[in-house]
């Protein structure tokens, strides 16, 4: 729009003066016809359009400005409105006290004797005796075999022996007659009533009387030797449990014809009490075992569970293998429990702990304490003002709940072991006791050490 006081040029188009043809421009460059005029008004206005993007600009600025801010804030109350002012935490106190040093290794229960039963003579078996799984004492009957053709045998044993002394007293009485004869014989000789010769046969025939009677002694001896199988025999009908143990499944059933050679046997018996445990260690925890060995220490073993919490048996290392497992790097080590509640079981698997020393004066903490992190092993240390710091710890042996540290901490400091989880270092926190109550009470450790090794 023009202002109204402007001037306007009179734009009348003035009469074309003719021009010759010489005079006349070139058709195809035609001169334009520039408006200064309208260049100079453009040229004018320019900044109006700038300020315009720029307040569009500042007004974008500023709304951008104002949702940021308004969800900073919202956050920033949400965040306030979450975040406690101290975190509840549980603390412990660290105390000096004895630290048992064990050995660990896995282990499997062997029964200490397993013996499979087995007839020692052939026959038909008509009595079982036991009921499987039952436990046996040495000696108690087992099962019985026909003993039928085994009292014939003795019966015939025994009258070949009377036999056998028969025939020795007849010869006995027919050598007492040739010896009579001969005294006799030698009598008439002398006053040369008889030849020599019948004296001479006379002494042959006592020769074979005093012959036959010691193959009369030594049919005596054959009968009492048959009498002798035949009552062991007789006595083997009768099968008994040769140790003592927990007897397994039946193999044989009643009536059926059994043989001493016979693979399976009767039943196997697995000695329980007492029972032992093989187990294995690394080959470099060896050399302090066998150091107590040789000063005639007995090392406490104790067995426990799959799990580890519940303890089985407590019993004592018999001793260690003679060679190294070349192909574990682990040696084989025999346990010995008393086993006197059955809680080990044959061919079960437990965890076993071997006490080698006693750690005296140890620095104890719980281990629900310790914390593990990119850095290392580290715990959570609340200070004086309530607050909590980081504080790197090198953790020793452990022994049930507790663990020792060797280093970073000292007797009497106190560590969080419950709501560790939520803290940061130099967190604000409010002592509670472990059953949840509130307040500021201070948690202290026990004091009770574990007990020392004998």
């Amino acid at each position: 729009m023009k202002h109204p006081t402007t001037l306007e040029p009179d734009h009348t188009t003035p009469e074309s003066p003719k021009t010759s043809p010489l005079e006349a421009p070139h058709p195809s460059h035609p001169l334009p016809n520039l408006d200064l005029e309208d260049d100079a008004r453009s040229s004018n206005h320019w900044w109006i359009w700038l300020l315009v993007f720029g307040l569009i600009g500042f007004g974008c600025y500023k709304l951008y400005t104002y949702e940021t801010g308004k969800k900073a804030a919202a956050a920033g109350a949400k965040g306030m409105m979450m975040k406690p002012r101290s975190i509840p935490v549980v603390a412990a106190g660290a105390y000096r006290g004895d630290m048992p040093v064990y050995l660990q290794g896995l282990g499997t229960v062997t029964p200490f004797n397993t013996v499979t039963v087995k007839p020692r003579v052939d026959g038909q078996l008509i009595a079982v005796t036991f009921h499987e799984g039952q436990v046996v004492q040495k000696g108690d009957l087992l099962a019985e075999i026909d003993p039928a053709p085994f009292q014939v045998a003795l019966a015939q044993a025994q009258g070949n022996l009377a036999q056998a002394k028969g025939n020795l007293a007849k010869d006995q009485a027919a050598l007492r007659d040739a010896q009579v004869n001969y005294v006799r014989d030698q009598q008439l000789f002398k006053d040369q009533i008889i030849a020599k010769q019948q004296m001479d046969t006379q002494l042959a025939t006592a020769d074979q009387y005093r012959g036959a009677i010691e193959a009369d002694n030594a049919a005596i001896a054959a009968a009492n030797a048959a009498i002798d199988s035949a009552k062991l025999n007789l006595s083997w009908t009768k099968i008994t449990a040769p140790i003592s143990g927990r007897i397994g499944l039946r193999q044989v059933d009643a009536g059926n014809m059994v043989h001493a050679a016979d693979a399976n046997g009767l039943a196997i018996i697995a000695q329980m009490q007492p029972i032992s445990v093989l187990f294995s260690i690394p080959e470099d925890q060896l050399p302090p075992v066998l150091e107590k060995l040789r000063q005639g220490a007995k090392l406490r073993t104790e067995a426990y569970d799959r799990d580890q919490r519940q303890k089985l048996a407590d019993g004592t290392l018999l001793t260690v293998d003679n060679q190294i497992d070349t192909t574990t790097g682990t040696s084989k080590l025999k346990a010995v429990f008393a086993n006197q509640n059955m809680g080990l079981f044959p061919n079960q698997f437990v965890n076993v702990r071997l006490w080698l020393d006693t750690q005296r004066g140890a620095t104890i903490i719980p281990a629900v304490a310790v914390q593990r992190g990119p850095t290392g092993t580290f715990v959570y240390l609340v200070q004086p003002d309530d607050t909590v710091t980081v504080r790197p710890v090198k953790v020793g042996m452990s022994e049930g709940n507790n663990v020792s540290i060797d280093d970073g901490i000292q007797p009497g400091e106190k560590v969080v072991v419950d709501g560790a989880e939520k803290l940061m270092d130099g967190m604000k926190v409010t002592l509670r006791q472990p059953n949840g109550s509130g307040g500021r009470a201070r948690q202290r450790a026990s004091a009770a050490s574990p007990g020392s090794a004998e």
